[in-house]
This record gives structure tokens, sequence and C-alpha cells, in this order.
């Protein structure tokens, strides 16, 4: 027999078992290695996270399950149009997180999960690295504004325009130091140090994070968006 016939055939036989295994128990697969397993925020992240993120675009239902795990206080928004591409659509309007909030905010269901994600994986880690402390308070410009990227007439819908983004502009932490992205981004100190930790923590579960070192415009914030796009500055 053909030798690439004879591999093709092992490979369909052994794919064949493999499914069946599966399908009927023989094999267990921990949640955190199975694809279809629903995402768990207080589950270490691994190659399957921005997965199994994809996967809440496109299922609402699975969605608020997910969210309804995560340490938060929210409450579900009714969708509406408010613009010409702008709208709340499976929204949240956010209460507090692990931490305060400077002001209650709404934002989308998948975007909150990546939100939960980054605060219990990236934001809090690293502030008990930095400072043995935790963030107690997120400080923030908002999040639902219907408007074009850069207010630019001729520019595409921000992501803001369907609060699909956030700008985080500083933290208090639990021992009362103010951390803030304005002042402390390009010191050489331990704040400089944990924003930029923030920064990229937070790139493991939006799609676009955008920082001061991104341009003028984020001097002062971080922008953390789901979205389209994958950019990470």
């Amino acid at each position: 027999m053909n030798k690439r016939i004879l591999l093709g055939a092992l490979f369909v036989t052994v794919l064949t078992v493999s499914t069946l295994a599966l399908r009927r128990g023989w094999v267990a697969i921990p949640d955190r290695l199975a694809p279809w397993a629903p995402l768990r925020i207080d589950a270490e992240p691994n190659v399957l996270t921005r997965y199994k993120l994809w996967r809440l675009t496109g299922d609402s239902e699975l969605c608020d399950r997910v969210l309804a795990t995560a340490d938060m206080q929210y409450e579900p928004l009714p969708d509406r149009q408010t613009g010409e591409a702008c709208g709340l659509y499976h929204a949240v309007r956010i209460e507090r997180t692990t931490a305060r909030v400077s002001a209650p905010f709404a934002f989308s269901c998948r975007a909150a999960v990546s939100l939960a994600l980054w605060e219990r994986h990236a934001l809090q880690p690293a502030a008990e690295k930095h400072f043995n402390s935790r963030v107690t308070l997120i400080e923030h410009f908002g999040s639902y504004s219907c408007r074009n990227v850069y207010n630019r007439a001729t520019a595409d819908r921000s992501r803001h325009a369907t609060a699909e983004a956030l700008d985080v502009a500083g933290f208090v932490l639990a021992d009362g130091k103010r951390i803030r992205v304005v002042n402390d981004w390009k010191d050489d100190s331990e704040q400089s140090r944990f924003l930029h930790d923030a920064r990229d923590g937070a790139c493991r579960f939006f799609d676009v994070v955008l920082s001061p070192d991104y341009n003028v415009a984020h001097r002062d914030h971080l922008h953390l968006d789901r979205g389209p796009y994958r950019l990470c500055r």
C-alpha cells in the first residue's frame, strides 16, 4: 500500500477513535484544556483563553453566564440605539469590580469579562508585586460616548460608541497611594513599572490597549477596548 495512503488512513483512525473516546467519556479533559468548555474567570489563563473570549462575542447567553461568576457588581442595561452606529447592545452598568470605580459606567458584556480577567490575573497581582497592596479604586474617564475616533468628522466610530472601550486614568491602593498615568508613566519609579505591567497585562485580555507610548492623545490614560483589531502600545 502506498505509504501516503497508509499514513492518511492511520490519521483518520486515530482521529475517529479520539473523538469517540471524548464523546463517550472514556478520556477526561480538564475544562481549562477543552476548547468547548466555558471560560472561567478564576482559572489561570492559557493558550485557549483568547479563543474562549472570542466565543462570547456571538453567544450572549454564554457571556451572561461567564460574567455572573465575576467579582463585580453590575446591572444589565436594555439595548438601545442612540445614534448612527452608536448605542448599547448586550451591555451592563458596572457599579464596582474587585475595587471601587470613580463612577459607574456602561460596558458590553464581553468587555466586562475582559475587565474581570485583567483585574484578577494582571492588575491586582501587579499591585501586590510592586507595592504589597491591592487596588481599591479605579479612576477612569468614562466608557460610552457616541463619537468618532479622536472626534474627527471623517474617522470611523470609536469603540466608545458602543460601550466597548474604557479609559483608565489611574488607581488608588489600599494604603492610600495614588498612581496616575499622566504623572507616573514616564518616571523611573515603582509606580511607572506598575503601570507598564498593568498595560502589558491588559493586552492579554483586551483587543486594543493604548498608553502614553502610543501617542500624545493617550498621555493621561490607558485605553482598553474589545474590537475587531489587535494592537498593544
